[in-house]
């Protein structure tokens, strides 16, 4: 493939290539779940902006808009707070005196916010079809088959779950039952250690990228050290000796947009762009961030790129929304999306305009729609594993 796309905002020509950056085709050589089904939503009627800010003004201080980092721009406009999943949930809890609060993300970024806000706030998702394929990719019923394994093998007793923040309030509940914590992309390490210091092995979930190249980038593991273990599979597809012989045994999930990228992007961009810092989020395969020059979370790229010099050239393995958005805040700087076909999270840009529009006019006439709530016992452990996190130094 020889066609670039590296201009943002410009809707391309309806080629292979285009028709999948724009999300209404499938890549078969991404990792399973990694695709883009559906078209996404049109551009906005320039109405929808004024409804918009005329029922958030009408809603005033009862309504808190939360915005995560990759939806997309027109609903970043009315975000009353921008971060990642974690730093949005905690920025609900700090303000009880909105009554409802809208989060724009995902079904478990609503999950976590609901967990740590008052009884007295609702958390409203606007589509209720924005999940995720990671969170997905652990159910309780294979996470509860998966602790009988590790019983079986006569090693629950000395391994502690760690739970990456993206996953659902069951898996966190699971998690907080068991002793366990949760972790964020920004501190898996500190969470690992804790772990370490209450046993001697490691059940991470869901996300197996985040665990390998945390366990062997910043902890001095083996790969060898690893196992991943597959719900499909019987015993997850691994001996008891393997499990015993593991320090971490790792969930095969993934995230469906930085498990796309591989070692020929990387290989393609330093060809591409001579001089360029491949910066990439540690949701991206062991190979790649082996390959890449500077490696965090969503927060770090920010950080990262609003600090770098202008004339640099930048190439950002994370979702195309803050990448766009990015080079589009730095034109003194060259800031591209580290593969050449792009996939946007499919998930996360079902809230768009109109959804968030159909959510504050519900308000505004007294419908409290789609309401994300927690069930108490879930709430009850869940929250446990998340106040271990809290408690980390």
């Amino acid at each position: 493939m020889t066609t670039t796309i590296e201009t943002y905002g410009v809707d391309p020509t309806p080629t292979p290539l285009a028709l999948l950056l724009l999300g209404r085709e499938a890549d078969p050589n991404s990792e399973r779940g990694v695709e883009c089904p559906g078209d996404l939503p049109p551009a906005s009627d320039p109405d929808l902006v004024e409804r918009a800010r005329a029922a958030k003004e009408k809603l005033g201080d009862r309504v808190f808009i939360l915005g995560h980092h990759y939806q997309r721009d027109e609903v970043i406009e009315f975000a009353d707070v921008t971060g990642d999943s974690f730093k949005l949930a905690r920025d609900a809890a700090a303000r009880p005196e909105a009554e409802y609060i809208v989060f724009c993300g995902v079904h478990f970024m609503a999950e976590s916010a609901d967990i740590l806000t008052g009884p007295a706030q609702q958390v409203i998702l606007p589509d209720l079809a924005a999940g995720c394929s990671m969170a997905d990719m652990a159910t309780a019923e294979q996470v509860a088959e998966c602790w009988d394994v590790l019983t079986d093998a006569g090693i629950a007793d000395i391994t502690v779950p760690v739970s990456y923040m993206n996953s659902s309030a069951d898996i966190k509940a699971f998690t907080g039952k068991h002793g366990g914590t949760i972790c964020t992309s920004s501190n898996a390490k500190r969470a690992l250690e804790w772990a370490y210091e209450q046993g001697q092995k490691v059940l991470f979930l869901p996300d197996q990228h985040l665990g390998r190249n945390t366990a062997v980038r910043e902890m001095g593991f083996s790969l060898d050290d690893c196992v991943l273990y597959n719900p499909h599979k019987p015993n997850g597809g691994l001996t008891a000796e393997q499990l015993r012989n593991a320090k971490m045994i790792l969930w095969r999930g993934h995230c469906s947009v930085h498990g796309r990228f591989s070692l020929d992007s990387v290989n393609d961009v330093r060809a591409r762009i001579p001089g360029v810092t491949v910066l990439v989020h540690p949701e991206c395969k062991h190979e790649v961030v082996a390959a890449a020059d500077m490696v965090g979370s969503t927060e770090y790229i920010i950080k990262a790129l609003d600090a770098a010099e202008p004339g640099s050239k930048w190439a950002i393995g994370t979702e195309l929304n803050l990448v766009r958005r990015m080079a589009k805040a730095h034109p003194d700087k060259e800031i591209v999306f580290l593969d050449r076909a792009v996939c946007f999270c499919s998930t996360m840009n079902r809230i768009d305009l109109p959804h968030l529009v159909w959510a504050l006019e519900s308000l505004v006439d007294g419908r409290v729609p789609n309401v994300i709530t927690v069930d108490p016992e879930t709430e009850k452990y869940a929250k446990a594993a998340l106040d271990r996190m809290l408690a980390l130094p």
